[in-house]
């Protein structure tokens, strides 16, 4: 099959014919039809199967005709970062060569008033992250009543960061009879639902089953240290016995991608970090120059673990397990890309272990190890120490308590005003006047006070 059958029009075949595309993915070659006739679709694909060009190229064909309106874009296309939101701005600016289509870009980190003045022009296609697109509306700037075709990337990303809110607002000030299409790698059980509710009678496309990676990535474990000085070393060797042309190097935390930045340019790796903490001027800026080959190493964030296109990456390395299991399909997606070779190696603690069940349980493979693997003694040796050390921990707890029980009570310290009790001629102490009352004690009868009509004499 070829594009020449999809049905696209004469333009965008040439365009598509210039980016030097030939042969339709799978998921294009379903997808590209269904969507020419106006149809829902609900596409579900591997990562880096071609999942944008699916809904770009009949976006094209079906906005050739039409003209936008000031702030009344017809098309939204809405993407859970910024990265991925310019990305899409760079696939219409390469397939859309030939048509004279407004492109507008509504992302965090960029004046407003430069996407006003796109806006007040007129846009055929608006591109947003949903933060930013309901910032415009807020303020007036943005009406979404002439929108014809809606896309939802990413939607599991979209699940993860919170999104669904606003996803659902912004649905409700869109006219009901629109186009819309759900595209994404992973479909857990949310996003079904939420499918069920935004889309009417959608084709859903599958060409493979969900949560699954390539084949043409080489995935394996690597057991090491705990420690991160002896985790950073391991992951230092490991980088160094492959063949790395340029590498992702995933962190869980943005804390770690920095620290893990100095550490690799320390120890002469050409590397750089892109996390959700720096401006969005340098996260691109670090992007184009690893794209450009001007950086070999980059160590990030799931930020940069959905839907980048960087199809020269060589090899992915796991610093940390994800904690989803569905990332770790995102993030090893990065390579083996267009049916190029990749590698993907995850650094395994004592205390991954179960992730790493949960991730072979998701992808349905098992994961091969590289060097030894950790044995089932040593997983019940960790195990096994662990409760010895919850066990002691209570141990210590209960006999401190005991201990402050059973503690004798201190005496009481008189004060300056107080005079020790004195014994009367039978032994027995004789409380002082000046000797201060007990706080709390227990009254007995009336106490020391008998009213004087108890003591009159009772008549006869």
């Amino acid at each position: 099959m070829t594009f020449d059958t999809l049905g696209l029009s004469d333009k965008v075949l040439s365009a598509v014919r210039r980016a030097g595309y030939e042969t339709p993915t799978p998921i294009q070659s379903q997808a590209i039809p269904v969507a020419l006739k106006g149809r829902d679709v609900l596409g579900i694909a591997q990562t880096g199967t071609g999942k944008t060009a699916s809904f770009v190229l009949p976006m094209l064909t079906r906005l050739e005709r039409g003209r936008a309106r000031a702030r009344m874009p017809r098309s939204l296309i809405l993407e859970p970062t910024r990265e991925l939101a310019a990305q899409v701005v760079n696939e219409f600016e390469t397939l859309g060569a030939e048509h004279k289509l407004t492109v507008a870009l509504l992302i965090g980190g960029v004046s407003f008033d430069e996407q006003d003045r796109k806006l007040d022009r007129g846009a055929d296609v608006l591109i947003a992250t949903p933060g930013r697109l309901l910032d415009h509306f807020e303020r007036g700037k943005l009406l979404l009543t002439g929108v014809e075709i809606f896309v939802i990337d990413e939607a599991d990303r979209m699940l993860d960061m919170g999104f669904i809110p606003d996803i659902e607002r912004i649905s409700s000030l869109i006219p009901p009879r629109r186009q819309t299409l759900f595209f994404s790698a992973t479909m857990p059980p949310e996003i079904t639902r939420l499918a069920n509710k935004f889309l009417r009678d959608p084709e859903r496309i599958e060409v493979a089953p969900p949560n699954t990676t390539v084949d043409s990535i080489e995935q394996v474990l690597c057991y090491v240290p705990k420690n991160p000085k002896d985790k950073r070393a391991a992951l230092r060797k490991i980088m160094s016995e492959q063949p790395v042309q340029n590498a992702i190097v995933f962190c869980n935390r943005k804390r770690d991608v920095a620290i893990l930045q100095r550490s690799l340019k320390k120890h002469g790796f050409n590397a750089e970090a892109i996390h959700g903490d720096l401006s969005q001027h340098q996260r691109m800026a670090t992007l184009d120059a690893f794209r450009n080959g001007e950086i070999t190493f980059l160590a990030a964030s799931d930020v940069a673990a959905r839907g980048l296109d960087i199809p020269e990456v060589s090899h992915i390395f796991n610093y940390d397990v994800p904690v989803q299991p569905e990332d770790y399909v995102h993030r090893i997606g990065r390579t083996g890309r267009a049916g190029r070779k990749g590698y993907a190696a995850t650094l395994v603690t004592s205390e991954d272990m179960r992730a790493i069940s949960a991730i072979q349980k998701l992808v349905r493979k098992e994961i091969d190890w590289l060097g030894d693997p950790p044995s089932s003694q040593n997983r019940e040796d960790n195990a096994r120490r662990g409760r010895k050390r919850g066990r002691d921990k209570a141990r210590d707890s209960g006999d401190a308590k005991r201990k402050k029980r059973s503690a004798p009570a201190r005496p009481k310290k008189r004060t300056s005003d107080e005079k020790p009790a004195k014994k009367d001629v039978s032994g027995k102490r004789t409380s002082s006047a000046k000797e201060a009352p007990r706080k709390n004690a227990p009254v007995v009868g009336l106490g020391d006070h008998v009213p004087d009509f108890l003591k009159r004499p009772a008549r006869p």
